[in-house]
């Protein structure tokens, strides 16, 4: 699976500090998976300028006119 294949997994995603000074992205799935990530807040702050620039280049997408089909 990669990023641009469709899913019907569906999941919930917490975002937080913890009480050790780590930012925590929690995600719990369909199935009893859960899933907690740490981050150290520089890490974190990396993740939210990829996430970002993802969502700028998403929207880009988006705005395109679709594609003309060709003639034969």
């Amino acid at each position: 699976m990669g990023i641009n294949s469709p899913s019907d997994i569906s999941a919930n995603l917490q975002i937080g500090p913890t009480d050790e000074g780590m930012v925590r992205i929690y995600v719990e799935a369909e199935g009893g998976i859960e899933l907690p990530l740490d981050f150290d807040p520089e890490e974190a702050e990396e993740i939210a300028e990829e996430l970002r620039a993802a969502a700028e280049a998403a929207r880009a997408i988006g705005q395109k006119p679709a594609p003309k089909p060709k003639k034969r």
